[in-house]
């Protein structure tokens, strides 16, 4: 069964590739921000409730957030599938161009290839549910549309208003520019807003009657840059202004707006730091004798591997394999490459030598796709400084990502080069890959209670017994403000 099972996954994604690749380059063509993606929400919708599933939108009080469920028979197990569609601002590019083009002066982008993840998630999903009903398996298929991961999240509003309860296994995937059960604990994160209000007046002839919130922005950035020498070295602290108060510098500023996150390995490393932060900012609104209030709206908790799912999908990968690339995939992506300054470059070179050998360095260059599956090892789990709102999911039920190349290996995410990729040849293969390995890997789990039970045991031990969302109840979806 274990061939035939393949062998029908791969028949029926190849066969309805077209229509996958149609959805993916539509939502590409959107290039909707965090919690705005109405039009992409709404076209995936509308091809589940096409396809048999009964849809619900509008979760945890996000408008864009949805699932489709499609059950046969007992209904168990339950499986999940995670799809994205959120796009990234100042990444407006023409589609599979070498070279920088906006389409839209500032416009938004699909940097990230969530237009492909959202497609791809939704092809497995369809996938699976017409094996079950093909071959009259038990079992609930539901696809979870999750928005405004590169915003604020979605999913651990998701997992705290019980979305994924019941759930017995999630999978995902990640446009890549490698082919692999992926082997990284992300980072923890958290952020908010840091509102600061002063006094106004007049900044040349009496600027002793103002407090410039400003000035308390200013004066937090210098504490937190003291305080970044006395945290964990993997923790990071990032800012940005929202609000400067006005432009003209004779009116001392009486209100100003400054967003920071912090990030370190685990989530109760994340909410220490974050309390000294906030420490910093009481200093600053002391100095400036300001007041200032912090609205935290995003928390993100690590991911982990689940390792028995891992074991299941680096086995299905191994069987599907790598996307099959052909000359003009490798040649356009060589030209991909080849728009990457002399920094970039290096270390692309570093980062090939160390996945395919420096023997193959040369080859690799000029050939510049992922073309293998790289085996899956616990022992090679390694902390990466980014955050994703998929470990949400995995502190909630089981819950697995892979990652398949869409893009020319030294690619470097958040670019226009990125966006471009995302709608052509290069990310329409990949993502079928990727369909192929998510449903198969599915199935396979499905059948095999005891890397069910495996799988619900690591989240135990996680997790202590439940879900713990990062946030407080009282921090409501920020759909407008983050």
């Amino acid at each position: 069964m274990a061939n035939s099972d393949r062998t029908w996954i791969e028949d029926f994604i190849d066969k309805n590739g077209e229509e996958y690749i149609s959805v993916s380059d539509s939502i590409w063509e959107y290039a909707e921000l965090a919690f705005h993606e109405y039009s992409s929400a709404k076209l995936l919708m509308k091809e589940l409730s096409k396809k048999g599933f009964e849809v619900e939108s509008g979760l945890a009080g996000i408008p864009t957030a949805f699932k489709g469920s499609a059950s046969f028979g007992t209904g168990k197990p339950v499986m999940g599938i995670l799809g994205e569609f959120d796009a990234l601002s100042s990444l407006s590019q023409e589609a599979g161009v070498t070279e920088k083009r906006e389409i839209v002066k500032g416009g938004a982008g699909h940097g990230c290839g969530h237009c492909a993840l959202g497609a791809g998630s939704l092809a497995a999903a369809i996938a699976v549910k017409e094996y079950l009903r093909e071959f009259k398996k038990d079992g609930t298929i539901i696809y979870f549309g999750c928005p405004a991961e590169e915003g604020a999240g979605s999913k651990q509003f998701m997992a705290r208003a019980g979305v994924f309860d019941g759930v017995d296994f999630v999978y995902t995937w990640h446009p890549s520019t490698k082919n692999m059960v992926e082997a990284v604990h992300s980072n923890a994160i958290m952020g908010a807003n840091f509102t600061f209000d002063g006094v106004s007046s007049h900044a040349g002839a009496t600027p002793y009657l103002g407090r410039s919130a400003l000035d308390a922005c200013e004066l937090m950035s210098v504490g937190c840059n003291y305080l970044r020498e006395h945290v964990i070295p993997e923790a990071r602290i990032h800012y940005a202004y929202i609000d400067a108060g006005g432009t003209a510098p004779n009116v001392v500023q009486d209100h100003a707006v400054v967003r920071y996150e912090v990030r370190a390995p685990y989530v109760y490393q994340v909410k220490e730091l974050f309390e000294r932060v906030c420490n910093v900012a009481r200093g600053a609104a002391i100095m400036t004798g300001t007041d200032f209030r912090c609205d935290l709206s995003m928390a993100f908790t690590e991911y982990i591997p689940n390792n028995a799912l891992a074991s299941v999908a680096d086995e299905c990968m191994g069987e599907i394999g790598a996307p099959k690339w052909d000359e003009e995939d490798y040649r356009l992506a060589k030209a991909f490459l080849d728009t990457y300054n002399e920094e970039v470059l290096t270390c692309a070179k570093r980062d090939i030598a160390e996945t395919f050998g420096e023997e193959r360095l040369s080859e690799k260059l000029e050939r510049p796709l992922d073309d293998e599956v790289h085996p899956f090892s616990r022992d090679r789990i390694r902390l990466q400084a980014g955050s994703t709102d998929v470990g949400d999911v995995g502190y909630a039920v089981p819950t697995l990502n892979i990652n398949v190349a869409t893009a020319c290996l030294g690619n470097v995410g958040h670019t226009w080069q990125m966006t471009a990729q995302s709608c052509s040849r290069l990310s329409h293969k990949g993502m079928l890959a990727a369909a192929k390995i998510l449903a198969l890997s599915s199935i396979r789990t499905a059948e095999r209670p005891e890397v069910i039970a495996a799988a619900k045991e690591e989240v135990s031990r996680r997790n202590g017994g439940r879900y713990s969302c990062p946030l407080p109840d009282s921090v409501l979806p920020p759909l407008e403000t983050y």
